[in-house]
């Protein structure tokens, strides 16, 4: 597998990783307009960097769950097509926000991503939905919004254990999300994120 077109290895202040080009949003070092893409920062790009087929293309629409301030995201927006930012808290919303006046097909929407009806009537049909929500019933978020999902799409999910329930183990976890996500999608993938992100389980999925 390849990296998606505007995803690079490239060599930004001295230090190869990934990068794409755009507008600095996070502190990330640039050259030659290109920028670092932080994989400690970012779990899609821990994915990428593995060379994980994500079905993320210069040509996708995506639902992005959990944007928070625009790290990810923003990356995803100088890649991809329309983009369409999920984020329930005011305070990175108002980051999210200056992030998007820089990327105009970023659209960004303070909602909360275990309620879809309440933008169902603003996103289109996706492609690709990138969930990256740090609450209880993770599973229950994605299969509630499969339907964004054209078929043939994918869900590009990242499990955080602690957020379901810190007392647990996370293999026993990230079983019973998976379990749920199950009921609507076919796994295609799953591994841990370590080193970059502890206790996070990252996962690739289509709709049945």
């Amino acid at each position: 597998m390849t990296l998606p077109e505007g995803v690079e290895r490239r060599e930004v202040d001295g230090d190869e990783g990934l990068a794409t080009r755009g507008e600095p949003v996070y502190g990330e070092p640039t050259e030659d307009g290109w920028r670092r893409w932080d994989r400690s920062r970012s779990k899609l790009a821990v994915l990428l960097g593995r060379e994980v087929e994500t079905g993320l293309t210069a040509d996708s629409t995506v639902l992005y769950l959990g944007a928070a301030s625009g790290t990810t995201v923003s990356h995803v927006a100088d890649v991809a097509g329309p983009t369409y930012a999920v984020e329930f808290a005011p305070r990175p919303m108002r980051d999210l926000v200056g992030v998007a006046e820089a990327r105009p097909n970023l659209f960004p929407l303070l909602k909360d991503a275990r309620k879809p009806e309440h933008y169902a009537h603003v996103v289109e049909p996706v492609d690709l939905i990138v969930q990256d929500v740090a609450i209880r019933g993770q599973g229950e978020v994605a299969v509630a919004n499969k339907q964004f999902l054209r078929d043939g799409g994918r869900l590009v999910l990242a499990i955080k254990a602690r957020s379901e329930d810190v007392t647990r183990d996370p293999d026993e976890v990230f079983d019973d999300v998976l379990d749920t996500v199950e009921a609507e999608y076919e796994i295609r993938y799953t591994d841990g994120l370590e080193p970059f992100h502890e206790d996070h389980l990252g996962v690739v999925a289509e709709p049945k």
